[in-house]
C-alpha cells in the first residue's frame, strides 16, 4: 500500500508558475507509473502527465511544452513543474501511484486567474 500526499497548490496568476510535489510513503523505485491527473467542476478527471519507472514520460497535449513531470526516487516524491499557466488549467490536481494496485492522493487544488 502507498500513501500519496500532494503539495504545492495555490492561486496564480495567468502566465505564472507552481511546481506540485506528490510524496510517497513508501520506495517509489518499484512503481510502474507515477501520474498527475486534474478535475475541474462539471468535467472528468483527466491525465496531465505520468512517468514511468524507466523515465518515459506522457503529456496531455494541451500541457506539452509547459509542464514537466519528474521523480526523484530517492526522495520518494514525483514533481509537476507548471509553466505559463492559462485559466483552463484551474483544476484539483491529484497524484496517482499506478502498480499491482492503483493509488491516488487527496489532491490539491490550482487556481489560475485571468
Amino acid at each position: 500500500q502507498v500513501q500519496l500526499v500532494e503539495s504545492g497548490g495555490g492561486l496564480v496568476q495567468a502566465g505564472g508558475s507552481l511546481r506540485l510535489s506528490c510524496a510517497a510513503s513508501r520506495n517509489i523505485f518499484s512503481i510502474n507509473t507515477m501520474g498527475w491527473y486534474r478535475q475541474a467542476p462539471g468535467k472528468q478527471r483527466e491525465l496531465v502527465a505520468a512517468i514511468t519507472s524507466g523515465g518515459t514520460t506522457t503529456y496531455a497535449d494541451s500541457v506539452k511544452g509547459r509542464f514537466t513531470i519528474s521523480r526523484d526516487n530517492a526522495k520518494n516524491t514525483v514533481y509537476l513543474q507548471m509553466d505559463s499557466l492559462k485559466p483552463e488549467d484551474t483544476a484539483v490536481y491529484y497524484c496517482k501511484a499506478e502498480n499491482v494496485y492503483n493509488y491516488w492522493g487527496q489532491g490539491t487544488q490550482v487556481t489560475v486567474s485571468s
